[in-house]
Parts: C-alpha cells; structure tokens; sequence
C-alpha cells in the first residue's frame, strides 16, 4: 500500500493527493498531527532520506525556534527536534513501498510508474 505523510493543510501535500487520486493510485494519507510520528518511522526515514535533506529550514516552524535550537545542529538533536515538531520535515513524503520520495513534482511521481 502506497502512504503518503504530511500536513493536510499543506499545499504540496494536498497538490500530492490530487495527482494520486486523480491518477486513480490507490493510496493512504498519514497526517502526522492527527495520526502521529512514531519514533521508529522518523528513525526510517531518515537512514533513508537523511536527516539534512528532511529538515526544512524555509519552515515557518524553523524560524520560531530559537537560536539554541537552530545552532549546532547534529542527527540526534535533529531527530529530537523533527520528533517533537514534525512540521520541520520537508514534505510530503510518498512511501511507495519500494522506495522513499521527498517533496512533490509531478513529472518525478510519473516517473515512479506508480499503476
């Protein structure tokens, strides 16, 4: 089962399921406020995606830490951080079962031959 995790209110996120629904691809949406972010799914992602790449420091939840937090930034102060606060990851995130894909361009989900 593909899944896709996110924010239901985010604007890739929403424009990520549309493609999906619209393409007919038969998928589940994970909410990380309603449906949360066990530790052991954070941990996966990134030895997957690595932590870097998924910290979105353009985040409006970013810019509201403090400078304490945002310094010094290692994998483990990261993952407390993406755990406590998972709108600090880049999103959305599409599982394919197969594979881990960050972000949304429609041409890369084509890609993916996801039917």
């Amino acid at each position: 089962m593909i899944t896709l995790y996110g924010i239901k209110n985010c604007d890739t996120c929403k424009k990520a399921r549309q493609w999906l629904e619209q393409n007919g691809i038969e998928h589940r949406f994970h909410d990380y406020r309603v449906d949360g972010l066990p530790s052991e799914l954070l941990q996966h992602f990134i030895e997957s995606l690595g932590w870097e790449n998924m910290l979105n420091k353009s985040s409006t939840s970013w810019r509201q830490l403090n400078s304490e937090q945002q310094s010094d930034l290692t994998r483990e102060k990261a993952f407390d951080l993406m755990l406590k606060t998972p709108t600090l990851i880049k999103r959305p995130i599409l599982d394919t079962g197969k594979a881990l894909i960050m972000g949304f361009k429609s041409d890369q989900y084509e890609s993916l031959n996801l039917r």
